[in-house]
């Protein structure tokens, strides 16, 4: 039976108003999606714990001829995030329902600090997973181990909710009750993946 519900957090809880790459075409232009990528690829290296964002940003940004500050791009493009009202919403019913609702997200740690102090995640949720903290990303096992071993409950007790289907179907391999779900998709989506579990909000 599940009585924990564990929710990614871009694309599940938040997103850009305008999106990411949208964002960032207003520094690189038509490059935009090439650029991301290759700040992300990056950034994959830092999830797991690390504070050199802001060189590796910058570095990209000199690559592509990027006359703005790093952390100019930074505040625009990485830090500005609107939650969900939708999601949040469904915590608040979620935890009245008894439920524990937690956040299970990959951040660097610079956005995770972010996230914690200027989105009141750490209010919201029961309990907050950043890969930064943990040392582990998803889909490594070793992060839903981690919350696993903080929560002190078994993986099949434990609904997962992310918009990556690699690392829903990690979350499925260690025993964790898994949805794949998009925030475009809607919450009534969400809503039947969530009763499939027996979850009904």
């Amino acid at each position: 039976m599940v009585g924990h519900v564990l929710l990614d957090a871009d694309g599940v809880l938040q997103r850009h108003p305008v999106g990411w790459v949208e964002a960032a075409a207003a520094y690189v232009g038509d490059d935009a999606a090439t650029f991301f990528a290759d700040v992300t690829a990056h950034e994959r290296d830092l999830l797991a714990g690390g504070d050199g964002f802001a060189a590796v940003l910058a570095a990209v940004l000199e690559k592509y001829g990027v006359a703005a500050s790093a952390d100019e791009v930074y505040r625009a493009v990485w830090l500005t995030i609107e939650p969900v009202a939708g999601t949040v919403a469904l915590v608040h019913r979620l935890r009245g329902l008894g439920l524990g609702v937690h956040l299970a997200t990959n951040q660097q740690a610079g956005r995770a600090a972010h996230m914690r102090a200027e989105l009141g995640y750490d209010d919201l949720f029961d309990e907050s997973f950043y890969s930064c903290e943990i040392g582990a990303a998803k889909p490594d096992p070793a992060f839903f181990g981690a919350a696993l071993d903080r929560l002190g409950v078994p993986a099949p007790a434990v609904l997962f909710v992310d918009d990556s289907a690699a690392n829903v179907t990690a979350a499925r391999e260690v025993g964790l009750a898994a949805e794949c779900w998009h925030l475009d998709e809607g919450m009534d989506v969400l809503g039947e993946r969530l009763a499939a579990h027996g979850v009904l909000v």
